[in-house]
């Protein structure tokens, strides 16, 4: 069943489908409730199942302003709250997983965590990245005054397409705008107060979101499990499907 919401000054699509105890997905930027299809499947035969597309997401309206992570979270809240769900599971891939460890920071009535290739520890820099951030900035402010505000803004969009990842190429200004914010959020002073039983699944070779990550959440989340996949990158749940779904059912229903 589609649903709609109109949640802080934006219109929200969700799916809720099946029986059973609550189980939320929360998928990963650039991404919508289609990209779960696979993990909603086998959540189905055992939960009521709970599909978000994030606004600026799928047929979410996309936010006026720029939000972070915390904006995010409060949608979360509200369609718990509107949907009247109590001890919910949460499922977060990357993006996702941000939203699934701020809210169950906060929140003791977290039945169990489910945290994929996850997102919420902020990237670590080189001094090559520093060199090429402040050179930027410079030729960023030479444009300004060379070129005026219009035409600068225009070969600077040409310049981020290029070097950018691809989540910021293909966003639109605003959602570049947010995407440059909640990746420079980290979550790890809030990882100790998660209650939930949680599992990390990880591929091996996630280049967006490390193994070392993962191996930090389970240090510090207290009541945390890995798994990792070998051979399997950032969408470890489609590189190995049987695996996963053979790990996400025992969880669920441990």
């Amino acid at each position: 069943m589609e649903k709609y919401a109109e949640i802080d000054g934006v219109k929200v699509h969700y799916t809720v489908e099946g029986e059973g105890k609550p189980l939320i997905l929360m998928h990963g930027w650039g991404c919508n409730t289609t990209t779960l299809a696979s993990v909603e499947k086998v959540a189905l035969e055992s939960h009521k199942v709970y599909n978000i597309d994030f606004p600026g997401h799928g047929k979410s309206q996309e936010p006026g302003e720029v939000w972070g992570i915390e904006r995010y979270t409060r949608i979360l809240e509200e369609i718990i709250k509107r949907e009247g769900i109590e001890r919910p599971s949460l499922l977060g891939h990357s993006f996702g997983g941000r939203v699934g460890i701020l809210y169950s920071s906060r929140h003791g009535d977290v039945d169990k965590l489910i945290l994929v290739d996850a997102a919420g520890i902020k990237p670590r820099r080189s001094m090559k990245y520093y060199v090429k951030v402040y050179s930027y900035k410079a030729w960023k402010r030479l444009l300004y005054m060379s070129l005026g505000r219009e035409k600068a803004e225009k070969k600077l969009d040409a310049y981020r397409s290029k070097v950018g990842s691809s989540d910021y190429a293909q966003a639109s200004p605003m959602m570049r705008a947010i995407l440059s914010k909640v990746v420079n959020e980290d979550l790890k002073s809030v990882m100790p107060s998660i209650k939930a039983e949680t599992l990390l699944v990880w591929g091996e070779n996630d280049t967006a979101t490390p193994l070392s990550d993962a191996k930090y959440m389970e240090k510090h989340i207290p009541n945390a499990g890995l798994v990792s996949f070998p051979g399997c990158g950032h969408y470890s749940f489609l590189d190995n499907p049987y695996q996963f779904a053979a790990v996400l059912r025992s969880f669920l229903n441990s």
